[in-house]
């Protein structure tokens, strides 16, 4: 489905923020792993859905308590002879749940469709192999599906290269818990990508009672044969990363935003950095414990900022470096060329069609603002809603169309909804 944006002169009102997709995925296998747990405020998105479906296959008995809130039982150990799980598309749920898979004595094979298929995991199966067990993905990436056969997973000191994704680690530490000796893992590479993510693995693991000791910022000890304790009763925050495509709108339009939400700063987020972008930037926003608000438009400084921690948040930020005031460079972005898409080389390719300028390298973007950009472009996300979901952004000052904006289920099904009701015009082609 194309959707086509229009120029909006006013991008005014209030909106609820959606829930967190990284911190619902980590409560929804986390809780699985032992038992009961309460979750409110969880995400509706696609990828939620399908760490929920995944619970499930783990023995999990899950029920809707009210919109958005769930009562999970965990059974995690729960026999059986073989084992089927679909993850959809979520790179998150397939990552955690290989170990978890791991730990039992039976096969399995997991499978998933569209971006996931072309997703890299070479690095957490070679560490599983290394601890025991007979895995094996599709081709030299080992993308799904991937089939788990013989052996048995054991502790002890293991190294895993971290320059490629943080979910490899967050993934191991989720079921060190349960091997019958402690796991030193050490992480090597030159680069140790997106650690803000590993930190929300562990607040989430200490609130299951599970304690995950950082010996040093490359290496976690995790104790044998600790016990799940379930997270009781737990809400999940506002998604400070999809927060980021309102703020981003409010920025560059004529806008007074009101963005209410749970923010709670005891839960980190590695999106929250958004907030320090945009301020950097030159944005001015009010913050509160249950508000983001704006008021429109700026002036926008352009700059030099690295992503490391936050390559999420690079689609956005190129949409805004189109109108700073000088030149923008993003760096430490190299390990966002594995995600839903190449989100360098796509993301450049599709904004050269507007007339940007743009320099790729391999671990970061030059983006110079030009005076004047094409309208009515047709621009295709490649499959990836934060692509999709920038473009509706740039489409907001230009007017723009967008290729297969059904992707957007997969992190924000409300998007278009709660932009329409601040004045965004979207008409389906």
């Amino acid at each position: 489905m194309i959707v086509s944006v229009r120029p909006s002169i006013k991008f005014k009102g209030t909106v609820n923020l959606p829930s967190s997709k990284s911190y619902s995925i980590r409560a929804a296998m986390i809780s699985a792993c032992g038992a009961w747990s309460q979750i409110k405020n969880l995400s509706s998105c696609e990828d939620v859905k399908a760490a929920l479906q995944t619970a499930k296959h783990l023995g999990c008995k899950i029920s809707c308590v009210s919109k958005n809130s769930y009562h999970i039982d965990a059974n995690p150990f729960k026999k059986k002879k073989f084992s089927r799980i679909n993850v959809d598309e979520s790179g998150t749920v397939l990552r955690f749940v290989l170990p978890l898979l791991a730990l039992k004595d039976y096969e399995s094979r997991v499978e998933g469709k569209g971006t996931l298929c072309s997703r890299p995991n070479q690095f957490l199966t070679s560490v599983l192999r290394e601890m025991g067990r007979e895995i094996k993905g599709k081709g030299s990436k080992e993308t799904v599906p991937i089939c788990i056969k013989g052996g048995k997973l054991k502790g002890g000191t293991v190294s895993i290269d971290g320059s490629l994704s943080s979910q490899f680690i967050s993934a191991l530490l989720i079921a060190a818990p349960f091997l019958n000796e402690d796991l030193k893992l050490v992480v090597k590479g030159k680069d140790f990508v997106s650690q803000t993510y590993i930190v929300m693995t562990i607040n989430i693991l200490k609130k299951a009672g599970i304690l995950v000791e950082r010996i040093s910022e490359r290496s976690f000890l995790v104790k044998s044969n600790q016990k799940f304790k379930g997270l009781r009763s737990f809400t999940v925050p506002s998604d400070y990363g999809l927060a980021a495509f309102s703020l981003a709108a409010g920025a560059l339009l004529d806008s007074d935003l009101r963005l209410k939400g749970f923010l709670d700063e005891s839960l980190i987020q590695a999106d929250g950095k958004i907030i320090d972008l945009l301020e950097s930037l030159g944005v001015k926003i009010k913050k509160t414990k249950n508000e983001l608000s704006l008021k429109g438009p700026f002036l926008l400084n352009g700059g030099s900022f690295s992503l490391k921690d936050c390559p999420d948040l690079l689609p956005i930020m190129s949409i805004l470096a189109l109108f700073a005031q000088k030149k923008t460079r993003l760096y430490g972005i190299e390990h966002a060329r594995i995600k839903e898409s190449d989100r360098i080389s796509d993301l450049r390719k599709e904004l050269l069609k507007i007339g940007a300028k743009i320099v790729e390298k391999k671990g970061e973007m030059i983006i110079y603002p030009q005076k004047a950009y094409k309208e009515n472009v047709l621009l295709d996300p490649h499959r990836d809603h934060r692509l999709a979901m920038s473009f509706c952004v740039l489409g907001l000052k230009l007017g723009v169309r967008v290729k297969d904006i059904k992707c957007i289920d997969k992190s924000y099904p409300e998007f278009i909804s709660d932009f329409k009701k601040l004045g965004a015009k979207f008409k389906k082609i």
